[in-house]
């Protein structure tokens, strides 16, 4: 069977009981490749020192995450409320961190618009993208614009679909700006991997766990473990063009059997195998068309 190569990274949400020291020491030692890398673990006191940990370690830099990600309010980062204020706090940590880490994605998404006018807010956001795309080309960095899953609209996103993410990529007109392609908020959106094939080159960084009828704003599972149909989603990616690290971001709150409370090394390394096994399975199809 063929299988090719991927590198796996961990987002450091997937970790946040663990500092962004430990993150880094035991995400190199579990054999993971690299890291999406959560502003609010850095410490602003020795982030040249941290950043250089982790090139250190071995590990790359798959995406940032930056701590007001969002253009409108939103429920996970609320403060500022202001539009202006927070893309200027974005602006401030593209300028802060892209030195550290040229070529990757910062991650966006909209916000919630404080009046679900949802049309509105794909309008403000795609004018913002385009004047922080200017931003992000001068230091060498890309934006990447997230939908989320329905769950999360009017509440963290006005769009949750591929196609309206690029609508909104199309609209800001700069090629530093593409897509965050989350499989846990996409996996539902109808002709899923036709879209996925739409968006090509567009996709900058991927990000995967798994699905149960969620319990809480968040509750994802180690993939391989619920009803995703990860296989096929990573081949339409592969498909598509896509050849970044693939990234598992996971969030497990306020739900009784929480991956926080449980041994993040072997979370860690379930992510792994999880998803090479995924990945493995992503082949088969083709490898049955080739033998035909």
């Amino acid at each position: 069977m063929a299988s090719g190569a991927f590198q796996l990274s961990i987002s450091e949400f997937t970790t946040m009981p663990w500092s962004f020291d430990q993150d880094v020491e035991r995400y190199a030692r579990l054999g993971i490749d690299a890291i999406e890398i959560v502003e609010a673990k850095l410490d602003d006191d020795c982030v040249t020192e941290q950043m250089q940990s982790v090139r250190d370690a071995g590990l790359t830099i798959s995406g940032l995450q930056p701590k007001v990600r969002t253009f409108f309010s939103s429920r996970m980062t609320p403060h500022p409320a202001g539009l202006d204020e927070r893309t200027t706090a974005l602006r401030g940590s593209i300028e802060r961190l892209a030195r550290y880490a040229p070529g990757v994605p910062f991650i966006t998404n909209t916000g919630a618009h404080p009046r679900g006018d949802m049309a509105n807010a794909m309008t403000v956001v795609a004018n913002r993208l385009g004047e922080l795309a200017r931003v992000a080309a001068d230091n060498g960095v890309l934006l990447a614009l997230e939908p989320l899953n329905p769950s999360s609209v009017n509440v963290e996103s006005a769009i949750w679909t591929i196609d309206q993410a690029l609508e909104v990529i199309e609209r800001a007109d700069h090629e530093a700006v593409g897509l965050c392609l989350d499989y846990w908020n996409i996996w539902q959106n109808a002709d899923v991997l036709a879209q996925i094939g739409h968006a090509g080159a567009r996709i900058m960084t991927v990000q995967a766990s798994d699905w149960r009828t969620p319990r809480s704003f968040a509750d994802r599972l180690v993939p391989g473990t619920g009803d995703l149909p990860l296989a096929d989603l990573i081949r339409a990616t592969r498909a598509a063009g896509y050849d970044r690290p693939y990234v598992v971001e996971i969030f497990s709150n306020d739900v009784a059997d929480s991956l926080y409370d449980r041994d993040l090394e072997q979370v860690v390394t379930d992510c792994r195998q999880g998803f090479a096994a995924a990945w493995d399975a992503s082949f088969v199809d083709t490898d049955k068309e080739r033998m035909a």
